[in-house]
C-alpha cells in the first residue's frame, strides 16, 4: 500500500494544459531566443499525481546508452540542429570523457554518443590526456577507439585540433588545462568545480512561476521547495541547532500544503551536497531532531563527494513521492534533452526501494520507453512524456542557460 495518497491534479489540470499550449510554445521560443541553450542535458523527474518537479539537473549527461533506439534519432536530429546553429563551419567534433576505464556502462554511454554524433555529419573522435595510455576501452556492445589527445597549451588529437570540444566529464575536480580557445560544449563554466545546485533551482524557480501563470496553476505543483545550509553546518553543534529549526519550519511549511491539498503522508526532506554528482551523499530526514541526532557515519556520507572531494554546502530539498509504477518497481522519468528541448526519455526502476526514496542507486535498473510501454499501465506513464514531464525538463534547461550565463558574466 502507498504511504502517500493525494488527488491527481496532473490529470485535474491536464486540460488546463492543453489550452495554455500555443502560449507555453510562444513563451518558450522567446526565452530560447534570450541566451544560448546547453548542447545537451539531462534532467530527473519526480511524478507524484499531486505535482511534476525537475528534482536534479545535469549539465554533462553520463546516459546516452539508457536512451532507447526509437528516440536516438530525434535526439540525434536536435543534437544536429545544435550544432548547425552555433557551429555551422565545424567538421570535426572531439568528445572528452571522464577517467571511468573500467566502467563499461560508462563507455556504452560514450559508445552511443559518439554514434549519435556522427549522424550530424562530422568526424567524432574521443580521447583525453588522462587516458593517454589507452588505445581502445571496453563497453557493452564493443570497443572504443581512443585517439592520441595532448593539451600542452592547444588541444591536439592525433596531432591535429578538432573544431569543438564535447564535454563529457562533469570537471568535479576542476577546468581542463591547456586547450587553448578551442569552443568547448557544454561550456566548462557548468563543471561542478563552481557549478551549485542550488544556483539551478533558484533560477528554474523564476521558470516556473511564468510556467504556472500562464497555465493558471500554484507553481508549487511544478517544483520542489528548498534551502541551503552553508559552510559545513552540520560539523557545528550550535548551527546544527539552527538548521534543526529550519527544518522543522520547512516540513511544517510542506504539511500546510499536503493538507491544503488532502495529500497523505508525512513529508521529507532529502539532504545532498549543493556541488555533487551521482546521487553521492544523499540523506533523507523527516524532522529537525533527526537531523540534531544524525550519526558520524551519516554525516560522513553526506560530507564525501565524488573521487573524495570533500562537501562544504548542502541542498535540503523537498521530497517527491512517485505515483509511477510497472509491477513491483518503483520508476521515475529522466529526460535527455538537446538544444533547450526534450527529446528522450527513459527510466530508473527498482523493485527493493520505496515511492519516496531515491533511486540514484547501483539497484535501479534502467528501462527504456518502449519497455515501458510494453507493460500493464505502461501508456499512460508514457503519455506524460510530452506533456508534464517535457514541461518541467524544459523548465530546467532554460534554468541551466540562466546558470551559465551567471557564471561566465565576469
Amino acid at each position: 500500500m502507498s504511504e502517500y495518497r493525494g488527488p491527481n491534479l496532473l490529470s485535474k489540470y491536464s486540460n488546463l494544459l492543453e489550452e495554455s499550449h500555443n502560449k507555453l510554445v510562444s513563451w518558450f521560443a522567446e526565452e530560447r531566443a534570450k541566451q544560448p541553450m546547453p548542447l545537451y542535458a539531462s534532467v530527473d523527474i519526480r511524478d507524484a499525481g499531486w505535482k511534476v518537479a525537475a528534482v536534479d539537473a545535469n549539465a554533462y549527461p553520463a546516459g546516452f546508452n539508457n536512451v532507447g533506439k526509437s528516440d536516438r534519432e530525434y535526439l540525434s536530429k536536435q543534437l544536429q540542429e545544435w550544432l548547425v546553429s552555433e557551429h555551422p563551419h565545424a567538421s570535426w567534433l572531439h568528445i572528452w570523457p571522464e577517467k571511468h576505464t573500467r566502467n563499461k556502462g560508462y563507455v556504452e554511454n560514450l559508445i552511443v554518443l559518439r554514434s549519435l554524433l556522427l549522424k550530424c555529419d562530422c568526424k567524432v573522435t574521443v580521447g583525453s590526456n588522462d587516458l593517454s595510455e589507452f588505445s581502445e576501452l571496453e563497453g557493452i556492445s564493443g570497443t572504443l577507439e581512443l585517439s592520441k589527445t595532448i593539451a600542452d597549451g592547444i588541444l591536439k588529437v592525433d596531432g591535429e585540433t578538432p573544431d569543438v570540444l564535447i564535454l563529457n566529464n562533469d570537471l568535479s575536480h576542476g577546468p581542463i588545462e591547456g586547450i587553448g580557445d578551442i569552443p568547448v560544449a557544454p561550456p566548462q563554466a557548468m563543471g561542478w568545480f563552481q557549478r551549485r545546485k542550488s544556483s539551478h533551482f533558484r533560477n528554474v524557480q523564476y521558470y516556473i512561476d511564468k510556467a504556472a501563470d500562464i497555465i493558471g496553476i500554484d507553481p508549487w505543483l511544478l517544483g520542489t521547495h528548498w534551502f541551503v545550509s552553508e559552510d559545513k553546518c552540520l560539523e557545528k553543534e550550535t548551527c546544527r541547532i539552527e538548521l534543526a529549526a529550519q527544518v522543522d519550519s520547512f516540513l511544517d511549511f510542506l504539511r500546510e500544503k499536503y493538507d491544503s491539498y488532502g495529500i497523505e503522508g508525512e513529508p521529507v526532506i532529502f539532504v545532498k551536497n549543493d556541488s555533487g554528482t551521482y546521487g553521492l551523499g544523499i540523506i533523507e530526514i523527516s524532522s529537525g531532531e533527526e537531523l540534531l541526532n544524525i550519526s558520524n557515519r551519516k554525516v560522513n556520507k553526506l560530507t564525501y563527494g565524488k573521487g573524495g572531494s570533500e562537501a562544504v554546502d548542502f541542498l535540503l530539498q523537498e521530497g517527491v513521492p512517485t505515483v509511477l509504477k510497472i509491477g513491483d518497481y518503483v520508476i521515475e522519468p529522466c529526460t535527455y534533452g538537446a538544444g533547450g528541448r526534450s527529446c528522450a526519455t527513459f527510466y530508473r526502476a527498482n523493485a527493493k526501494k520505496g515511492e519516496m526514496t531515491n533511486l540514484n542507486t547501483p539497484s535501479t535498473v534502467f528501462l527504456t520507453s518502449e519497455e515501458v510501454q510494453s507493460q500493464p499501465g505502461g501508456g499512460e506513464i508514457i503519455a506524460a512524456v510530452d506533456n508534464w514531464h517535457a514541461l518541467v525538463a524544459e523548465l530546467a534547461m532554460l534554468a541551466m542557460a540562466t546558470e551559465l550565463a551567471e557564471l561566465t558574466s565576469d
